[in-house]
């Protein structure tokens, strides 16, 4: 059963959907960062309640229903977001799944917040630098993914939430996914990353997967995810 909400946030309207389930369980998606609560998200929501969990995804202020421009949303507000559906609905604990931005939202997340019992992440966002692509000030700042440059307001915000200050702040268990062909977030700095978190890590690597991955690498990565969930996280949520 899915259940459509509006969730205020600072004034604005944030929309989510939650698939109940007769459990106390819970997954939580955060989406990309030119993405939104549709397509894989409903598909991973589904196979969550499947799999005996309430799944809740939503849109980020700034992207699909929610409120906002595009060009106002920064890590911050989306820090936020995450905060107001988790306090929005009866969790207590959670397994938070982030992709490629929504991955350092996720992570960033459960650095402060003691309801992230576990993260999964598929081709997340870590060091800041991932973005220097995008920053107004140079001269081969490129649109991110179809979207205009962002603008200097995202980045003053963006440059307060480094990944090296957060790092040994995780301690919970993690499942990362990354494709070896992925041109957008370099699978390499998924692998620093793991080198420097201090807790158990499952890492997968998806061979000739992009960013944006195949159907075939989508049903790998949900079968994966919830084998790992099921084997090492169920018992602690």
């Amino acid at each position: 059963m899915q259940h459509r909400e509006i969730i205020t946030v600072d004034g604005d309207d944030l929309v989510a959907v939650h698939h109940e389930t007769d459990s106390d369980r819970w997954l939580v998606f955060s989406h990309g960062f030119v993405s939104d609560k549709e397509g894989s998200y409903e598909a991973r929501a589904n196979r969550a309640v499947a799999e005996g969990f309430n799944a809740v995804r939503f849109d980020h202020r700034g992207c699909g229903e929610s409120a906002r421009t595009f060009s106002e949303q920064t890590l911050s507000t989306r820090l936020a977001d995450v905060r107001a559906v988790l306090e929005h609905f009866p969790i207590r604990s959670c397994l938070l799944f982030g992709s490629s931005f929504g991955g350092k939202v996720a992570l960033h997340t459960a650095a402060v917040d003691d309801r992230v019992q576990a993260v999964a992440a598929r081709a997340p966002v870590t060091y800041n630098e991932i973005f220097d692509k995008y920053r107004p000030a140079t001269d081969d700042a490129a649109p991110a993914d179809g979207q205009e440059t962002l603008p200097q307001q995202f980045f003053d915000d963006f440059d307060d939430h480094p990944f090296d200050e957060i790092v040994t702040d995780i301690t919970i268990p993690l499942c990362l996914f990354h494709g070896t062909a992925d041109g957008t977030v370099p699978i390499g700095t998924t692998l620093e990353a793991i080198g420097a978190i201090p807790t158990d890590v499952t890492f997968h690597q998806f061979a000739g997967e992009s960013h944006r991955f195949s159907r075939e690498g989508e049903r790998r990565l949900q079968n994966q995810l919830f084998d790992w969930v099921h084997r090492e996280i169920t018992p602690g949520l």
